[in-house]
């Protein structure tokens, strides 16, 4: 009798803790933009991840470009969506839309390239350029700007360069490149925002003259013959963060089953696509549909398969250009977030002084990320807190450390930057400090996104 009523009792203890763990809203709309990174989402969906979690997803392709995907988290058109990894942090801080968003996991790792056409190639390369050199910085280009300068003076007409958004990981990996070459960016040249897909056509038309900008939008200029990939964003900061899953912050509060059903499907989907090459091809026939991506196999493969399409005609190995769970891909690092806002204050987006930590803490979340992991099963790093530019295949172009602990000093350190807030006047709002911890280079998930078979422990 007894361990009948235990068992009755046991009975109705999963029962009630089911019924409590089901989402609040299972009808949901997720928002994207055309670009393979968005391969997470898609891969929930078609491989029925999102349904196995009792949801209905529709994943809306956003034709309106990253301020559209914004407006809609926002406005609450969007229950989710796919977003830069700098944008809720922009949001939150008012400075892009003003609304407290969340970054709930990141999607990817990677993913971008600067790519310039034939005309600038051909007046870097009277300055030096080796358009096959890996990598390939920005001092022909600083050389050429030099001479342009002196030969036009007060006249002198700044080259257009397109990026995604003002505060797009774009935005800062073209910046970065050109100012460790010593060029200004606002004042050598313009760097103007546009929708992705439209980059190649505006190239074409000589509207700019090269662009960063993520898959297949570089590879579309490549195969066409109008110009190079010079550099990847893996080449600029090895295994960078791209980006993230979003929501308001109040709908995570209102629907936390519902949030965390979300994260673990996509997280499933994170998983698949880097357990095999085979899998990252399936992905890339669904990517190719017309209410995807809407590309030719043959383009999405050349950076999806473990290949990058710098020039025509040469396949170079990339195997991390796209890591979508490999390295803790999925991991949402306190770190990384705050390496945004440093960058905003490089570039003088933010005209007053915050305390990096408290934001950052209020916008990425680990720890609920941390829940939904053990619950899939995703390895966790030891902190969300990590320095970067100091490991194997965690390093920047020019050397440098990215210290969150020197997080003010790392801002002014820089012999480029256009700060509109005083390093003083920053310091005595960030009087904090954290324990870093470096996680090691693994690849638990498969070999696809990753470096070298040796890490591969699946």
């Amino acid at each position: 009798m007894l361990k009948q009523v235990l068992k009755i009792g046991l009975g109705i203890s999963v029962v009630a803790s089911t019924l409590m763990a089901a989402p609040e809203k299972t009808k949901l709309k997720i928002g994207f933009i055309a670009l393979t990174d968005c391969a997470p989402l898609v891969i929930a969906k078609e491989k029925g991840f999102f349904k196995a979690e009792g949801l209905d997803v529709h994943v809306s392709k956003e034709g309106g470009g990253w301020p559209g995907i914004q407006q809609k988290v926002i406005s609450g058109e969007y229950d989710f969506s796919h977003a830069l990894a700098g944008m809720p942090i922009a949001a939150t801080l008012g400075i892009n839309g003003n609304a407290h968003l969340q970054a709930l996991l990141s999607l990817d790792l990677n993913g971008n390239a600067i790519t310039y056409g034939n005309n600038i190639i051909k007046e870097m390369e009277k300055y030096g350029l080796d358009k096959t050199a890996r990598p390939v910085d920005a001092s022909t280009l600083k050389k050429y700007i030099d001479a342009k300068h002196k030969a036009e003076g007060s006249d002198y007409s700044p080259l257009n360069f397109g990026m995604v958004h003002p505060v797009s990981t774009h935005n800062y990996e073209l910046r970065y490149w050109m100012a460790a070459s010593g060029i200004k960016p606002d004042e050598d040249c313009t760097i103007k925002p546009f929708p992705p897909p439209t980059m190649p056509s505006n190239l074409i038309a000589g509207n700019i003259e090269g662009y960063c900008v993520g898959e297949p939008w570089n590879s579309r200029i490549v195969l066409k013959g109008a110009g190079s990939a010079l550099v990847t964003n893996y080449d600029i900061w090895n295994n960078n963060p791209e980006k993230v899953l979003q929501a308001r912050a109040d709908f995570v509060k209102k629907n936390p089953e519902t949030t965390k059903a979300v994260m673990r499907a996509v997280v499933k989907a994170q998983m698949w696509l880097d357990a095999s090459w085979e899998n990252r091809e399936e992905a890339i026939k669904y990517l190719a549909k017309k209410n995807y991506v809407k590309a030719p196999v043959k383009v999405l493969r050349k950076s999806m398969s473990g290949t990058f399409l710098y020039n025509k005609g040469v396949d170079s190995a990339n195997p991390m250009f796209n890591v979508f769970a490999n390295d803790y891909a999925a991991y949402p690092f306190y770190s990384h977030g705050m390496w945004f806002i440093t960058q905003m204050y490089r570039w003088g987006q933010l005209d007053h002084a915050v305390n990096m930590k408290e934001v950052i803490e209020k916008v990425y979340r680990p720890d609920l990320f941390a829940e939904v992991a053990k619950e899939v099963g995703y390895t966790l790093p030891e902190s969300p807190w990590k320095k970067d530019g100091v490991d194997e295949y965690n390093k920047f172009l020019d050397g440098k450390v990215w210290d969150p602990n020197k997080a003010v000093d790392y801002i002014y350190d820089f012999k480029v930057h256009n700060s509109l807030v005083s390093k003083e006047e920053l310091a005595k709002a960030n009087k904090w400090s954290v324990e870093t911890k470096q996680p090691a280079y693994v690849c638990p998930y498969g070999p696809a996104g990753c470096a070298d078979p040796k890490y591969v422990t699946k």
